[in-house]
C-alpha cells in the first residue's frame, strides 16, 4: 500500500513519477485517475470551518494511491477510536495463545465506570456478569463500551503494551496510553491518548491488507467493525444507503461547553470493490456536536463523490 500524501500526489502530477511500466497490447489499462486533490482539499477545508475547532483528515484509496489530507501529520486526542488498536492487540494475544476468544472473564460492579460513561455491560448487568473474551472484544469495538475496554486492557497487560506492540508494526503515530476510568476521571488525560489522521490510515490499512492479523482475527474484528451502531450522523450519514462501513467512532462529549474530540475512521467499500479508508478528527470546538457530526458527514460525501467520480451538490 502506498502512502503517497498530498504533496507527493501533486508532484507526480507534474512530473509523471511512478508512472506504470508499459503493458502488453492485451492489458486492460487501468483507469485514469480523476480526483484532483487539490479542489478537494479546499472543499474540506471550506466544510471544515462550521466545527470552528481543529479538523485533520486524511483519505486514501487502499489499493491505489488516490490519497490526500489536511492536518494529517497532526495529533488529536482519539477518544473510543483507541479501542481499534486495543482490540488489535488482544487479537494478537489471541494469535499467540496467550488469551482464548472462548476464554471467560468475570466482569464485577467493581470494574464499571462511572454512570457518565458509555458502558451497556454496566447498563445491562449492574450485579455482574461473565463473558467471554470475543463477547468483550464485540463490546468494546461494535458498542465502544467502556468497561469491556478497562477488563481487556488488563488481560493484555495495560495501556502501554498495545503501544509497544503499536511501534513493533511501525506505527509511530497513536499513543495509547490511558485506561477508560482514568481518562474518565481527568478530561486533560484524553490528549496524551492521541492519533494523527495519517497514522490512523495506516492503522486501517494494516486491518485492509490482514498483514498484522490472521485472516480470522481480521474477518472478526472487520465484522465487530461494520456491525457498529455507533456514529450513524458521521462518516455513514455521508454515504449512499447500503455501503459498507467497517468503522470505530470517538466522543469526548460535551464539557463547560468544549467537545474536546469527535473522531469516526473507518473502511469504506467502493462501488467497483475498491476500499477507502477515511480518518476525521475534530476537536477542540464550541458547537453543537450535530453540527461537528454533519461536519464529518459532508466530508465523507466530498471524498466518496471524488473518488467514484459523482457529481458534488
Amino acid at each position: 500500500m502506498k502512502y503517497a500524501y498530498l504533496s507527493l500526489v501533486l508532484a507526480c502530477a507534474l512530473t509523471g513519477c511512478n508512472k506504470p511500466a508499459p503493458q502488453s497490447a492485451a492489458a486492460t489499462p487501468p483507469p485514469p485517475r480523476t480526483c484532483s486533490p487539490a479542489p478537494l482539499t479546499a472543499q474540506i477545508k471550506d466544510i471544515a470551518r462550521a466545527a470552528q475547532g481543529k479538523v485533520g483528515v486524511a483519505a486514501l484509496v487502499l489499493e491505489g494511491d488516490e490519497a490526500m489530507g489536511v492536518n494529517g501529520t497532526d495529533q488529536f486526542p482519539m477518544q473510543s477510536v483507541y479501542k481499534l488498536p486495543i482490540g488489535m492487540y488482544v487479537l494478537h494475544q489471541v494469535e499467540q495463545g496467550k488469551l482464548s476468544l472462548d476464554q471467560k472473564v468475570k466482569v464485577l460492579p467493581k470494574d464499571f465506570l462511572t454512570g457518565r460513561q458509555h458502558s451497556p455491560i454496566r447498563d445491562q448487568h449492574p450485579k455482574g456478569i461473565e463473558l467471554s473474551v470475543r463477547e468483550l472484544l464485540r463490546f468494546m469495538v461494535s458498542e465502544s463500551d467502556g468497561t469491556a475496554c478497562d477488563v481487556l486492557l488488563k488481560l493484555v497487560g495495560g495501556p502501554a503494551e498495545v503501544t509497544k506492540y503499536l511501534r513493533e508494526l511501525h506505527v509511530e503515530q497513536i499513543m495509547v496510553a490511558n485506561t477508560e476510568r482514568e481518562l474518565g476521571n481527568d478530561e486533560s488525560l484524553q490528549y496524551a491518548n492521541w492519533a494523527s489522521p495519517e497514522s490512523a490510515l495506516k492503522l486501517l490499512g494494516l486491518v485492509h491488507e490482514g498483514s498484522s492479523l490472521s485472516p480470522a482475527s481480521r474477518s472478526l474484528l472487520l465484522d465487530f467493525m461494520t456491525r457498529s451502531p455507533t456514529g450513524p450522523r458521521r462518516i455513514k450519514a455521508g454515504l449512499p444507503p447500503g455501503t459498507v462501513l467497517a468503522h470505530k467512532t470517538g466522543s469526548s462529549g460535551r464539557v463547560a461547553g468544549f467537545t474536546r474530540a469527535l473522531n469516526d475512521i473507518g473502511i469504506i467499500t467502493l462501488p467497483d470493490g475498491r476500499h477507502l479508508a477515511l480518518a476525521v478528527f475534530i476537536s477542540d470546538s464550541k458547537v453543537d456536536e450535530a453540527v461537528l457530526e454533519k461536519v464529518i458527514a459532508d466530508i465523507a460525501r466530498h471524498v466518496w463523490d471524488c473518488v467514484t467520480q459523482a457529481p458534488t451538490n
